[in-house]
Order: structure tokens, then C-alpha cells, then sequence
């Protein structure tokens, strides 16, 4: 079994910076990519960026696009989220995944969700 541990939420005044860390931890697999979404209160949940193993191609949204930056590391099946000029309507649940193959089938897993407030 695959799972995701997220860290490096909490609170942070508006415009600061904050970086996200999300790795698998478990059985072995090959990853296809890991990517971050978020779910505010009261919202649906988004989209934030993604970046495939094969190539470091990333995509961001929009809303997050020149602010934020996806990287993996290089060592092992992990994440980093590095979140700058933060605003109030960054504030969220943000959920890491990850997406691959083992020798049964496609994964997909999801970590467990970790809160960023940010503070006007």
C-alpha cells in the first residue's frame, strides 16, 4: 500500500512565503507525476499545479501561476509546493497526489490534507 504524508502547513501573514512537502511512503511504484489541489471552505475543489516525473513538465493554475513553484525531489517519490505572495484567498486544505503504476495496475493515492491560512 501506497501512502502520501503531507507537511509544512500553518498559518502565514498575507504576501509571505510557505513550501508544502508531500512524500510516498510504502510499496514501491513508478510514478507518473504528483501535483496539489486545494479546497477552501465553501468552494469546490481546485486544481493547483502538477508535475510529471518523465521530462519535470509542470502546469499551474492560473490563479496560482507566478507565485507558486512545483518541484520534486530528486532522491525519492516526493513533492514540494513553494508557495510565495501569499494571499488571504490562498487559504485551504491542500491535498497532495500522486499518480503511477505498480506491477498490479495504475495508482492513484492522495495524502491526507494539510490547512494553510493566510492571514490580511
Amino acid at each position: 500500500q501506497v501512502q502520501l504524508v503531507e507537511s509544512g502547513g500553518g498559518l502565514v501573514q498575507a504576501w509571505g512565503p510557505l513550501r508544502l512537502f508531500c512524500a510516498a511512503s510504502g510499496r514501491t511504484f513508478s510514478s507518473y507525476g504528483m501535483g496539489w489541489f486545494r479546497h477552501a471552505q465553501g468552494k469546490e475543489r481546485e486544481f493547483v499545479a502538477t508535475i510529471r516525473w518523465s521530462g519535470g513538465d509542470t502546469i499551474y493554475a492560473d490563479s496560482v501561476k507566478g507565485r507558486f513553484i512545483i518541484f520534486r525531489d530528486s532522491d525519492k517519490i516526493a513533492v514540494y509546493l513553494q508557495m510565495n505572495s501569499l494571499k488571504p484567498e490562498d487559504t485551504a486544505v491542500y491535498y497532495c497526489y500522486a499518480e503511477g503504476r505498480t506491477p498490479t495496475g495504475y495508482l492513484e493515492v492522495w495524502g491526507q490534507g494539510t490547512l494553510v491560512t493566510v492571514s490580511s
